[in-house]
C-alpha cells in the first residue's frame, strides 16, 4: 500500500501534469504511425520504426535542455519536432525515407505529436481526481499542440499551461514559478506529477510537491525501479503506479 506519511494531500489545490510520456503515450504511438506513413520502408513494430521514435524523442531532449539552460531555438514544439524530422531526414541512416517524405508527407509527421495515445488509466483516473482538485497541463507543448491533444483525446483538463507561454522549457525554474503565480497559489499547494525524474527535481527546487508515476518508456528501468518517496529515504513525495491511485488517495484524504 502506498504511504502518504509525512504529505498532507488535503493541502494540494492543484495537480499539475507533464503530458509527453506521462499523460499520453508518445512512444507507442509515434512508432506505429511513423511505419504506417512511411510508405513500406519502415514495418510496423520493426526496430526500425522503433529507432526513428526513439532518435526524434532524443532531439526534443537536446533541444528543451539547450533552450531551458539559456541557449538559441524556437519555444515551439511543433516547430521543434519539425526541425528535428528534417535534420534527421539528412542523416545516412534515415536519408532514404526522405525521399518519398516530402512536404506533405513532413506536415502529416508533425502532427502525430496531436493525436497519442491515452494510457488506459489517464482518463478515468483524471475525471476522478478532477472531482477533488484543479488538474492541469503543465508541459513543454505548444498551447495549439496541448489543445488538440485534449480535445483528441478526451482528457479533462481545468486548464492548459504551456512552457511557450513562459519564454522557456521545462526543467527552467520559471515554467514552474510562472504556473503558480498564474494559479496565484503558494508552491506548496501545488503537485507536479511526472514520469520523469528530472521533471520532479526542478518542480521541488522551487517548492512544488511530487508525485512519481513510472511508464514504461519513460526514464530508465533503473529509475524506475528504485524511485520512492523521502518517506522511504527517496527524493519525491509520493509514488504511485497509476493516475487511479493517486484519485483515490486524494478522495481518501479529503473524506478523512
Amino acid at each position: 500500500m502506498t504511504s502518504t506519511e509525512h504529505l498532507d494531500l488535503r493541502e494540494i489545490d492543484a495537480c499539475l501534469f507533464d503530458v509527453f510520456g506521462t499523460v499520453l503515450n508518445w512512444h507507442t504511438t509515434v512508432t506505429r504511425q511513423v511505419a504506417r506513413l512511411s510508405k513500406g520502408l519502415l514495418l510496423e513494430g520493426s526496430q526500425d520504426a522503433v529507432d526513428f521514435a526513439e532518435e526524434w524523442r532524443a532531439g526534443y531532449y537536446d533541444h528543451v535542455k539547450r533552450i531551458s539552460q539559456g541557449g538559441e531555438g524556437t519555444c515551439n514544439a511543433d516547430i521543434m519536432h519539425r526541425q528535428i524530422l528534417d535534420d534527421m531526414l539528412t542523416t545516412p541512416r534515415w536519408s532514404h525515407i526522405a525521399e518519398v517524405w516530402g512536404e506533405s508527407d513532413r506536415e502529416d509527421l508533425t502532427m502525430i505529436w496531436h493525436n497519442l495515445d491515452a494510457y488506459q488509466d489517464t482518463i478515468p483516473g483524471l475525471t476522478e481526481l478532477k472531482r477533488h482538485v484543479n488538474i492541469l497541463a503543465l508541459s513543454n507543448g505548444n498551447f495549439r499542440l496541448l489543445l488538440d491533444l485534449a480535445k483528441n483525446q478526451g482528457v479533462p483538463w481545468d486548464g492548459i499551461f504551456s512552457s511557450e507561454m513562459f519564454g522557456s522549457y521545462k526543467p527552467n525554474k520559471k515554467v514552474y514559478q510562472s504556473a503558480a503565480y498564474h494559479l496565484s497559489l503558494p508552491p506548496h499547494k501545488i503537485a507536479m506529477v511526472a514520469a520523469h525524474r528530472f521533471d520532479l527535481l526542478a518542480a521541488a527546487s522551487v517548492g512544488f510537491k511530487t508525485i512519481y508515476v513510472p511508464r514504461p518508456a519513460e526514464d530508465s528501468r533503473e529509475v524506475r525501479e528504485n524511485m520512492r518517496s523521502k518517506k522511504d529515504g527517496g527524493e519525491v513525495d509520493l509514488v504511485v503506479k497509476d493516475f487511479q491511485e493517486l484519485a483515490r488517495l486524494i478522495r481518501e484524504a479529503r473524506q478523512s
